[in-house]
């Protein structure tokens, strides 16, 4: 039996932006089809991590000075177990893939808003996960700029 060692995919990903499906990079928009929806875009500092209704596209600006880029496809129905942990003012969103593989994203600087949005994120994945379409109000909330605590 061989051993294969591995690394967490995510240990650059620090998201801690939201971004409208309008101000995604056009080199982004090319990797997710017409046949998918985005549910919501983030960002870091420099890289960027879009998840639709089929899968996590990552994108991992490895040089910014020769514009070296690692792109990850993460499709949901490779997902075997995820998880949420929320702290003060960060969350981390944990996966693990049927091959065993582990990714780890996280986002900081998170207020009361970002942590609903972040949990709506997990709802609908988690429905996606399992077979089950993900509710319409909770995608049409994830879209919105208005995801407040009197929603809930």
């Amino acid at each position: 039996m061989a051993y294969m060692k591995y690394k967490e995919v995510t240990r650059a990903f620090n998201f801690s932006k939201v971004l409208n499906d309008d101000d995604l990079p056009g080199y982004i928009k090319h990797y997710v089809p017409e046949d998918e929806n985005i549910l919501v875009a983030y960002k870091t500092s420099r890289d960027h991590g879009v998840f639709t209704d089929k899968k996590i596209v990552l994108f991992d600006n490895i040089n910014t000075l020769n514009r070296s880029k690692r792109i990850y496809t993460i499709p949901f129905k490779s997902v075997s177990v995820l998880d949420i942990v929320f702290g003060e003012k960060s969350a981390e969103l944990n996966f693990s893939l049927d091959c065993g593989f582990p990714v780890k994203l996280k986002f900081v600087d998170m207020k009361a808003e970002d942590k609903i949005r972040l949990r709506l994120l997990y709802t609908c994945i988690n429905r996606i996960v399992n077979g089950q379409e993900p509710l319409k109000e909770d995608i049409k909330r994830l879209k919105s700029d208005d995801v407040s605590l009197k929603k809930i």
